[in-house]
Order: C-alpha cells, then sequence, then structure tokens
C-alpha cells in the first residue's frame, strides 16, 4: 500500500556543515483519513563504502578516526573503526568510492564490485549509502593514506586478520554499521568457512 503524501512546506534549519530541514506534509495511508505531520531531515548527499581483502593473505583494510557523533554519544574516546568511506559529491559512486580509497588508505584500485544499496537511518537522514568490495595487493599501495589535510582527516589505516576484524563486531570494538554490513558480506560470500 502507497500512501499519497502531499507537500506543504519545506524550512531550511540549518545549513552550517549540511542541510537539516523541517517538512510539513500530509499523508493518506490506512484508513483513507489524511494527517498532518512535521519531521526534520538531514541531507548530507549520498555516499558510498567499500571493505578492500586479500583473500591470499586474508587480510582486511579498515580505518580508524574520530567521529564527534559517537563521541556525544558516549563514545568515551570518540575513535571509531570503520570501512573506507565518502560523500558522492557530484561523482558517480563508483568513481567517487576509487578516490575516496586512494586518499584515506593510499590504495590504487582499479576493479570494485558494487554488492548493494542502503539507507543507513530512514528516519532522519536522506543519505543512500553504495556499498563496495574490492580486493587489494600490496602493489596497489601508492602512498601512506591518512585522509586529506585540507579536509581535516586524520585517518589512520588498519590491516587486519579478516578472523580478528569479524571478531570485533562481536567484542564491540566495531561498533559502525556498514563496517558490520560489509564484514557480513564478505564472510558469506568471500570468507566462507
Amino acid at each position: 500500500m502507497q500512501p499519497e503524501v502531499q507537500m506543504i512546506e519545506s524550512i531550511v534549519l540549518s545549513d552550517n556543515w549540511y542541510t537539516l530541514r523541517k517538512f510539513t506534509y500530509r499523508i493518506k495511508q490506512g484508513k483513507n483519513e489524511w494527517q498532518t505531520q512535521i519531521r526534520e531531515a538531514y541531507d548530507r548527499g549520498n555516499g558510498a563504502a567499500i571493505l578492500l581483502y586479500n583473500l591470499a593473505q586474508q587480510t582486511v583494510i579498515l580505518t580508524r578516526q574520530f567521529r564527534l557523533p559517537t563521541f556525544v554519544n558516549g563514545n568515551t574516546t570518540g575513535m571509531l573503526i570503520e570501512v573506507c568511506a565518502g560523500i558522492l559529491d557530484e561523482e558517480n559512486a563508483e568513481a567517487c568510492i576509487k578516490r575516496e580509497t586512494e586518499e584515506e588508505t593510499g590504495y590504487q584500485i582499479a576493479q570494485v564490485e558494487k554488492v548493494f544499496e542502503a539507507y543507513m537511518s530512514p528516519g532522519s537522514v536522506t543519505e543512500i549509502l553504495h556499498f563496495f568490495v574490492a580486493a587489494y595487493s600490496s602493489e596497489m599501495k601508492i602512498h601512506a593514506g591518512g585522509g586529506l589535510d585540507e579536509e581535516q582527516e586524520h585517518i589512520e589505516v588498519l590491516e587486519l586478520p579478516f578472523t580478528q576484524a569479524y571478531r570485533m563486531i562481536e567484542t564491540g570494538e566495531i561498533r559502525d554499521g556498514k563496517t558490520i554490513m560489509l564484514l557480513q558480506h564478505l564472510k558469506i560470500n568471500v570468507f566462507k568457512s
């Protein structure tokens, strides 16, 4: 059953980092009665995420960096272990993730495999995230990685055994949704054991 939606008003509440809007709309669903609702949605653009893996070495490449929202929500250090990711800007998802991989991890990859797309927090954020995996080797490492100074990125690159990374979900060392999803994808489809 698809609801009917009539947009009444959209007000920009903040346009500082990304855009926070307040929407007033009418929606008809269920008993064919119209309801007026007010919601806020944060628009940060769409993004892409990738997990690099080396099947021969049984390793993956992850990153660690400070994430303010996790700090203000109880992560005492604010540091989060994640897959490489970024905002699409004006690029397509594949071009974006190749650029982000080089900037953040120092690996220059040519082939990526798109595995799925997902809304990560559809109750409040408009973003669709494009998920990728790619094989890597030491020959693809062209610099240390770490992100861009002009974007105030300070990213630590981690090369971990896949089994250790996967166990870090259970221990709580990895708490990032996109990272958990991609590690589970590799567990089911690549590192089958």
